[in-house]
């Protein structure tokens, strides 16, 4: 085990964890497996804040946390290199250590689900990780699970093996290069199932569909992504609106990153 360093700023931890193992899974994005005590208080949908180990980039790198094992304390993250920051991740191997602040936000909210429920995962390119816990946990519990997931084209399919361990996989990709043509739209609106829940993570344009779609649903959630600063709800960089209000608004790093449909404007 990994000599760890842990301290608490009010409700925030801080860690150093092991870098367990890293590989590259499709072009530029990267599955990275880290090891600490941290990963006995993390839930699905969290997002972990990470130091980039270069001094020359001051600000943390949020990333959503893709699964988790708390008997081997060691979580999945999935991420796309998007800048110097990430890029400096990607070249981190077995034994490398890195500080990390969370787990942060307040998770999907997965209570009251059984056998007798019907569940809709819905993702979109890199906004495909955090559901891969989302699946793994409803499946234990003899939820049925339906997965529509997006893509650009066929070079950036990710997850779908592991995902259809835990339910009905559907793949969409832009180009038609894999899977069914067109985005995730195009089998959504074809679905008959009623479902009791609906958990979703991609990009801005899909994030909207699913608003409008399940606008009114009771239990249908959106997993956003955002720029933050400190990530711990001070510095205000990543508000978002609320309906009909000028002046109420709500933090993706705080509040979220999971939203209800209908109480955030997107």
């Amino acid at each position: 085990m990994n000599p760890t360093c842990k301290k608490r700023l009010g409700a925030i931890r801080l860690e150093t964890m092991k870098v367990v193992a890293q590989e590259e899974i499709a072009p530029k994005i990267f599955e990275l497996v880290l090891e600490g005590e941290m990963v006995e208080a993390m839930r699905a949908g969290q997002f972990l804040h990470l130091r980039v180990p270069d001094d020359a980039h001051l600000l943390r790198r949020p990333i959503s946390i893709s699964s988790i094992d708390k008997v081997k304390k060691q979580c999945h993250l999935i991420y796309r290199i998007e800048g110097a920051g990430t890029a400096i991740f990607s070249t981190l191997s077995q034994g490398d250590i890195l500080d990390v602040m969370g787990p942060q936000g307040n998770g999907f909210d997965l209570s009251d689900l059984d056998e007798q429920s019907q569940v809709l995962l819905v993702g979109g390119g890199i906004g495909v990780p955090p559901l891969l816990e989302v699946a793994k946990e409803l499946h234990a519990r003899g939820v049925k699970v339906v997965i529509v997931l997006g893509f650009a084209n066929k070079d950036a399919v990710i997850l779908e093996m592991e995902l259809a361990q835990y339910g009905q996989v559907f793949v969409t990709t832009d180009d038609g290069s894999y899977g069914i043509k067109g985005n995730v739209s195009v089998v959504i609106k074809d679905l008959d199932n009623q479902f009791d829940a609906v958990y979703s993570c991609g990009a801005p344009g899909m994030m909207k569909y699913i608003n409008q779609t399940f606008y009114d649903h009771p239990r249908a959630y959106l997993s956003l992504e955002s720029r933050m600063a400190c990530g711990m709800g001070a510095c205000y960089a990543c508000v978002l609106k609320v309906p009909e209000s000028e002046t109420v608004s709500q933090r993706v790093c705080e509040d979220g990153p999971v939203f209800r449909t209908g109480t955030v404007v997107l």
